[in-house]
């Protein structure tokens, strides 16, 4: 895959989160995290983050937006359920992207939100963990961005290099005799 993005959060309060966020973002391959003015018990994230990705996955930690660097090139896209948001699925990631979420109950702040260049949204009916919406935007920009072939026409589909089908049993379509 090309291209690079890191993953944040704004105003993160809980270290459980932000450790899901920084193991999540070393699975998936990300180039950097950060929070901007975390909460002092989310930066205790040691006690959470049991994979240790920090030593694998550099994490910034600004006191405030002023103080965010990003690389040269690198656009902020905010994530918000709000109905201005462009849908997830339907969103053309940046090849160079630093997605910032809102801290867990609550919404991105007014000053957040000026310094991004796009807002996306999961399509849900409510908000979701701070951590599961970091997973989820990270999870679509791979499937958009990471070179993954066409899902296959048929469920039956086998795999990379396989051209038969799964067969089916015979009485898989009728219904079992009790």
């Amino acid at each position: 895959m090309r291209g690079y993005f890191g993953i944040g959060a704004e105003r993160i309060s809980k270290a459980m989160n932000l450790g899901a966020i920084l193991r999540t973002g070393h699975a998936f391959g990300a180039s950097f995290a950060f929070t901007v003015n975390a909460h002092h018990r989310a930066r205790e994230v040691h006690l959470s983050d049991t994979a240790k990705s920090t030593t694998h996955l550099p994490l910034y930690e600004w006191d405030n937006l002023e103080q965010l660097q990003l690389p040269k090139g690198c656009v902020v896209v905010g994530v918000e359920l709000d109905e201005e948001a462009v849908d997830l699925p339907s969103f053309r990631h940046p090849l160079n992207a630093a997605y910032l979420l809102g801290p867990e109950k609550g919404d991105l702040s007014v000053e957040a939100r000026s310094v991004c260049t796009h807002l996306v949204k999961i399509p849900t009916k409510f908000c979701v963990n701070v951590s599961v919406a970091a997973a989820l935007v990270m999870y679509d920009r791979i499937l958009s961005l990471g070179g993954h072939g066409p899902r296959p026409v048929s469920s039956n589909y086998q795999g990379p290099g396989s051209s038969e089908p799964i067969s089916a049993p015979a009485d898989w379509a009728s219904p079992r005799k009790r």
